[in-house]
């Protein structure tokens, strides 16, 4: 009678013995899958930043056109803007921390690994693998939400904010772009500015100061950032 052949049972072997690789060409075979993985993640994320700021800019051209094109339409449709880039800079800036993520893991081996096999350096300090190793371990987002919210919006949001800012200031100072069609070009007084400033029963000097706090603070956050070192600094590469 013959004997069953018994078949290993894999869910039973401990941890220690999953195949690693045992040779260079296995190891250089593993490193290039891992490197089109990590590549195709990066490029996912990096097109979902793409969709967010091409909303952004759709939103505030479509609202341009609505609040420009007829004096019937109210700035405060331009203020409705300047919200909806607000927001689309925060879901961005969430976005941005987890591409920030793979961006990095990817660089990190082009640096160390392709970048040495194309044009070997001596002084290249080889702690690449371990840096890799550790954030696939235990991922951790490499940039606060504060300082991607800063990059952001020094990358593209700061000039939608400016072009909203010069179409309300046009809206508000110019009476032929106003209900009543006057055919000034100019507003005639401070107050008349103020006056259509207003927005329900909030007073006029209320908006213009609340515009005027808000846009303090997307200069400073536009102006003032922490130290950029590595890809990060002037004419380096970067998104």
């Amino acid at each position: 009678m013959v004997a069953e052949i018994s078949k290993p049972s894999f869910d039973s072997e401990p941890e220690s013995s999953l195949a690693l690789p045992s040779s260079p060409g296995e190891t250089i075979n593993t490193l290039s899958h891992y490197y089109r993985g990590e590549l195709s993640r990066m490029i996912s994320w990096r097109d979902r930043l793409d969709r967010t700021s091409n909303w952004a800019i759709t939103v505030s051209a479509a609202l341009l056109s609505v609040s420009l094109s007829t004096p019937t339409s109210h700035h405060g449709v331009l203020l409705f803007g300047m919200m909806v880039v607000t927001l689309m800079l925060h879901i961005e800036a969430r976005r941005y921390r987890f591409f920030d993520i793979y961006r990095a893991r990817v660089r990190k081996l082009e640096r160390g690994y392709f970048a040495q096999i194309l044009a070997p350096n001596g002084d290249f300090k080889g702690d690449w693998a371990c840096a890799i190793a550790r954030s696939l371990r235990k991922p951790q987002f490499l940039v606060s939400y504060l300082g991607a919210v800063q990059r952001r919006l020094r990358r593209n949001y700061c000039w939608m904010y400016l072009i909203l800012l010069l179409a309300w200031c046009l809206k508000i100072t110019t009476p032929k772009l106003q209900t009543e069609g006057s055919p000034l070009m100019q507003a005639h007084s401070w107050s008349y500015v103020v006056d259509n400033a207003a927005l329900g029963p909030i007073p006029g000097w209320a908006v213009l100061c609340i515009v005027a706090a808000g846009y303090i603070g997307i200069l400073y956050g536009a102006l003032h950032h922490e130290r950029d070192e590595g890809e990060f600094v002037r004419g380096e590469a970067h998104v």
